[in-house]
């Protein structure tokens, strides 16, 4: 498996994305609609992707799992509030990266890795992007997923008010409820999206 070098996030930006090397596709939830850019930088081995997401419940706020868990914040691994690195699986020809809430770890850690997850507004939108390096050279194919949950004030406690906006601590119930959106494959010599 490849690891990550670095990965750097993009703070939500103000103006519409709009990259022209970048491949775009929309992906369809039931609870949210994720407008994404990805790219393959093959001289640094990193994959750019960018997204707006629109909460489709203009009634209901909505969970965004992209900005890690509370472990990685406690030990300054990751900054709260900021979009996480993506946990990835695969190598070689397809690569898998994944901001979603992963469930509780079997055996159970001193310090268990507790979803965050970011509130958006009822019939809100939310942007952000991250870069993200892997080792090893270039896959053939690459997707990104996104997990996202209507709320449910039981699955969440302990909010802190960051610059992206509340940042609230998931229960790992949420791991089996979630609505995971994934882009459609990314192929990397064709700087295209295919079905």
């Amino acid at each position: 498996m490849s690891s990550p070098v670095s990965t750097q996030t993009v703070p939500n930006p103000p103006a519409p994305i709009q990259t022209a090397d970048l491949a775009r596709t929309t992906v369809r939830g039931q609870a949210a609609t994720v407008e994404v850019e990805m790219g393959f930088d093959a001289a640094t081995g990193s994959v750019d992707v960018r997204y707006r997401l629109h909460n489709n419940d203009k009634t209901k706020a909505l969970a965004v799992f992209d900005r890690g868990n509370r472990h990685e914040v406690s030990i300054g691994r990751q900054t709260l509030g900021a979009i996480a690195a993506p946990t990835w699986k695969g190598m070689g020809e397809e690569v898998e990266l994944f901001h979603v809430a992963a469930p509780l770890p079997n055996p159970t850690p001193i310090s268990p890795p507790s979803p965050l997850a970011l509130e958006v507004a009822a019939g809100g939108e939310l942007r952000g992007g991250f870069k993200f390096a892997l080792l090893g050279g270039a896959p053939k194919r690459l997707r990104w997923c996104l997990g996202v949950l209507p709320w449910q004030a039981s699955y969440f406690d302990s909010p802190s008010a960051t610059d992206a906006g509340k940042i609230w601590r998931a229960s790992f119930a949420v791991a089996n409820e979630q609505e995971t959106l994934c882009t459609p494959w990314y192929d990397v010599a064709k700087a295209a999206f295919v079905s």
